[in-house]
């Protein structure tokens, strides 16, 4: 009798498992306050950079070394959420991110040297590779083990409404924080809501549905995820080629997104109005909402995916060459949001043709890939264009920009060339993992 009310009691006091929607209401919370904190400083950061006394070079050559972090951390940090669990490494990301922007605002106080930049921003990057993934990994693994019974691409989009609303406040108020306190600030803030998200995930986040693989070193791991990613990467034609275009598009897109701040306040005439270049990450927060939006319907035009990309490419182009070309500031907030606009329409047609030239179980794994090519092109063309800048101004590195980016349309048409079934796919189909 003791013996069973003992059983039955561990029994009751046994941890149940949280609901669908309360996974759901983490994984938002989670998406809500990331997005906040990094579009704190978006609107700003250039500008930030160069009151500390940087040049266009050394400002672009920063932002490089965090793409470097990136790049050098992406599969490392992998590694550490499949052999160690998601949820611990989504708590690093926070406390790394929120210790080294601390040290972005030091550096600026103290109007540090380039080299004190470079590492402090290869640490940046490092602290975001912790994110990369494992949230997303942690959200699927937990709706399975709780028996969600709708589909992903619901939750993603409802995701990417609150990472639109967070990106266009983030951003706006960072500008106007900037405005009415110093450059400084935005940075505080940033810090403090990493800290708050890293306490909020402490106690919401559990992996649920999924045990750590550690049936293999840290270093044999790696070379297993790079084993696969050339396999099913670099080694399909269709892929490569696509993969090839991703420095140009990726690349480039990182440098104009930071570039975009100065040159509007160069148009405006007021290069103190930093609420006029915190617009500039909420415009292109906005068309990246439009865009998602709109992708679907731009796929239903096509029957191939990569007529859908080849325009957004081309437009991305011609646009950036546009924004080189005038000096009116109202014509660029224009030129401005059509670019969002073409990015954000071909990022999920882009994505959805990789899936579908991919086996399931290196998925992951040749996306996180095709993301270091795109970092590879930030961390060379990044301080190319800051150059460009330095020598020509803003709008002599946007006309470059819109040439350098016009290069990954050979690519893409190489990759369309192999004719692969995914080219004309619309449904999930099982022919991707054959």
């Amino acid at each position: 009798m003791n013996r069973g009310g003992a059983a039955i009691s561990r029994i009751s006091s046994a941890p149940s498992l949280p609901t669908p929607r309360r996974v759901q209401g983490t994984y938002y919370t989670l998406m809500l306050g990331n997005t906040l904190a990094a579009s704190f400083i978006w609107g700003i950061n250039t500008l930030f950079l160069l009151d500390a006394g940087l040049t266009n070079l050394e400002a672009f050559s920063a932002n490089a070394f965090f793409t470097a972090g990136m790049l050098i951390f992406e599969i490392p940090t992998g590694v550490v959420a499949d052999t160690v669990g998601r949820r611990a490494s989504y708590l690093l990301g926070t406390i790394t991110l929120a210790v080294t922007t601390v040290m972005y605002w030091l550096l600026w106080v103290w109007h540090s040297p380039f080299w004190a930049w470079a590492i402090v921003s290869v640490l940046l990057g490092l602290g975001f590779t912790f994110f990369s993934g494992a949230v997303d990994a942690w959200l699927v693994d937990a709706l399975k083990a709780t028996g969600y019974p709708g589909s992903l691409e619901t939750v993603f989009g409802r995701a990417q409404i609150v990472g639109g609303i967070a990106m266009l406040s983030g951003s706006v108020l960072g500008g106007v924080l900037a405005q009415v306190t110093n450059l400084g600030v935005p940075f505080l803030v940033r810090g403090a809501i990493l800290l708050v998200m890293f306490v909020v995930a402490a106690l919401l986040m559990r992996d649920l549905g999924f045990t750590p693989d550690r049936s293999e070193s840290p270093l044999r791991a790696t070379r297993t995820v790079l084993r696969a990613s050339f396999r099913y990467g670099l080694g399909d034609p269709p892929v490569r080629w696509l993969m090839l275009a991703s420095p140009f598009t990726a690349g480039v897109g990182i440098y104009v997104f930071y570039a975009l701040q100065p040159y509007l306040l160069e148009l405006w005439g007021d290069e103190e109005a930093y609420s006029i270049a915190g617009l500039a990450a909420a415009l292109l927060s906005g068309a990246s909402i439009v865009g998602g939006a709109l992708a679907p319907w731009a796929r239903r035009l096509f029957r191939r995916r990569t007529s859908a990309i080849l325009l957004a490419t081309i437009s991305s182009a011609v646009v950036l060459i546009g924004l080189g070309l005038i000096r009116n500031f109202w014509v660029a907030l224009v030129l401005v949001a059509l670019w969002g606009i073409a990015s954000a329409i071909d990022d999920p047609v882009h994505r959805a043709y990789l899936n579908d030239m991919i086996p399931s179980k290196q998925r992951a794994t040749v996306l996180s890939f095709d993301s270091l090519m795109g970092s590879a092109g930030g961390v060379v063309f990044q301080p190319v264009l800051g150059r460009a800048a330095d020598v020509g101004g803003y709008g002599a590195s946007l006309l470059w920009s819109g040439v350098i980016s016009a290069v990954a349309v050979p690519f893409v048409l190489l990759s369309r060339a192999q004719r692969p079934p995914a080219d004309t796919a619309r449904e999930v189909t099982a022919p991707a993992d054959a």
